[in-house]
């Protein structure tokens, strides 16, 4: 067997550590020549994306109620005029009582929506999501009055009484919010995740940059 010289291993050595120079430079060269993930939207591009989306998923809920409306005596300051008021009102008074139909709409408030609600850290982003509402449409084919005698100007009252309380009780049901707002987020996230983000997460509000 053929005895290896001293000089014979230095220079295997210098030829291993050359070799690992050149792969080390090759290595560095194809990590920053390497072709960029496709870039992501920016923030305002996002937030009409994200309107786009939370409007289709938008809660509707069928509702009814039945409401009545006694309207009281508005006093107008001349003695004669109140007397007179309170005589109608007491002899021939106004009542008026109706089963009324109504849609809820129930989804987030898109016009607080803009990019200060985003914070994009490369493929995370932070939502914060603005709070929820409701807007109801009543169903004037479907409203039946019981009974009334109330003038125009009274019933369109009461129909106001209607929605207002469909609201009331929308807003005050946290079963119903949590179902909404779970809803917008899982749509919000399949679309942001569309986008090229990889987390998404939903924040209760973000503070300024450089906050501590």
């Amino acid at each position: 067997m053929e005895a290896t010289t001293p000089r014979a291993t230095s220079f295997r050595t210098v030829l291993l550590v050359l070799a690992g120079g050149v792969v080390g430079a090759g290595l560095v060269w194809a990590l920053s020549h390497r072709q960029p993930e496709p870039g992501l939207p920016p923030a305002p591009l996002v937030v009409d994306r994200i309107r786009e989306v939370a409007r289709l998923e938008t809660l509707d809920l069928q509702v009814y109620k039945k409401i009545s409306f006694e309207p009281e005596p508005t006093p107008s300051g001349a003695l004669w005029k109140d007397v007179l008021a309170w005589a109608r009102s007491s002899l021939f008074p106004s009542r008026g009582r109706a089963i009324v139909f109504g849609t809820v709409h129930l989804g987030l408030d898109l016009s607080k929506l803009d990019a200060r609600r985003l914070r994009i850290q490369g493929s995370r982003i932070e939502v914060a999501l603005p709070p929820l509402q409701a807007k109801v449409e009543l169903r004037p084919g479907e409203t039946e009055i019981i009974s009334s005698n109330l003038d125009s100007a009274q019933t369109a009252q009461l129909l106001e009484l209607a929605k207002g309380a469909f609201e009331r009780e929308v807003m005050a049901d946290p079963a119903l919010q949590a179902r909404a707002r779970g809803s917008a987020e899982r749509a919000l996230t399949g679309l942001l995740m569309s986008l090229g983000f990889r987390e998404v997460v939903f924040v209760d509000g973000l503070r300024p940059s450089g906050a501590g």
